[in-house]
């Protein structure tokens, strides 16, 4: 598991490594600052970012930041 914040796809809500390494497709694990501006989506099962199209399609599997 990498280092950093998991956070659920589903609920938003931060979650313990344990909890993230038993439901990988619906984590999303965190790392590094957030240093910068905007809204962006981020598929929770391929980890990367998504058009705001498919987060509304798919919004159990998809975090949307602010960056």
């Amino acid at each position: 598991m990498a280092k950093g914040r998991s956070r659920s796809a589903i609920t938003g809500k931060y979650v313990t490594r344990a909890a993230a390494a038993r439901r990988p497709r619906v984590t999303v694990t965190e790392t590094g600052g957030n240093r910068s501006s905007g809204t962006a989506h981020r598929s929770a099962i391929t980890g990367r970012y998504v058009t705001a199209a498919t987060a509304a399609r798919r919004p159990r599997t998809t975090v949307t930041e602010n960056r």
